[in-house]
């Protein structure tokens, strides 16, 4: 569904990305892992056009990515759960949600609101709550709602759980694990490596802007030295 194919990005004349590779099968969860600055939220940007690849390629379904705007890759269905989340703070949360609600593919089972108050009952209770005064938990359960209702095939998660409460975590894998059982392809950045191998079937990790490693959850998890080099446990 998507490949990368020796993407190159650069910031001015800074390089960050350097020759990433990847693969992504229609129906896997896949994850980017690795430290801090070494290339995860590049390659995310990258793919969802916000910052322009200075070489390589990006197929989507076969489509070419590389110099499409930004608006355009999400269309052809790509939704995206920024890092920070970037709700809207002076829209209400039923007004963030359905803002850029979409259904481009004319899926015949669309995502809804009352299918994303099943899947985060949370929001129903603060539909009328400005963006800006919702839990850091809830503004997170909210972007995913909101990249939901663009209908996506695709759904990139960019430090998913970073900064939120234990109990809030476990609602956001439960949710994923839920959205990947009904056959939706999801692309995740995180740190919690244990929920990652749980339900991701492939992962990715990125260090100095080159994938240096990818396996599968079993593989991950049975090669300490493999963690403990570019996760640091």
């Amino acid at each position: 569904m998507l490949v990368l194919d020796n993407l190159t990005t650069h910031y001015g004349s800074s390089q960050a990305l350097f020759g990433v590779s990847l693969r992504l099968e229609a129906g896997q969860v896949a994850t980017l892992l690795g430290r801090n600055g070494m290339g995860k939220t590049t390659t995310v940007n990258s793919i969802m056009g916000i910052v322009k690849p200075s070489g390589g390629s990006i197929t989507f379904d076969g489509q070419e990515l590389v110099g499409r705007p930004s608006f355009k890759t999400a269309n052809l269905g790509l939704g995206l759960v920024p890092e920070g989340r970037q709700i809207f703070p002076n829209l209400t949360m039923m007004e963030n949600l359905v803002a850029t609600a979409s259904n481009h593919l004319n899926t015949p089972d669309p995502w809804t609101v009352e299918k994303v108050f099943a899947l985060f009952p949370e929001l129903e209770t603060r539909v009328g709550s400005m963006g800006n005064l919702l839990s850091g938990g809830e503004q997170q359960m909210l972007a995913i709602g909101r990249a939901l209702m663009t209908n996506p095939r695709l759904l990139i998660l960019d430090e998913a759980t970073e900064g939120l409460a234990p109990l809030v975590r476990q609602k956001i894998w439960h949710a994923l694990s839920e959205i990947a059982g009904q056959g939706m392809s999801i692309l995740v950045v995180d740190k919690n490596l244990k929920d990652l191998l749980r339900i991701a079937d492939r992962h990715f990790i990125i260090q100095r802007g080159r994938v240096e490693w990818q396996g599968s959850s079993a593989e991950l998890e049975g090669n300490d030295e493999v963690r403990q080099k570019y996760l640091g446990f």
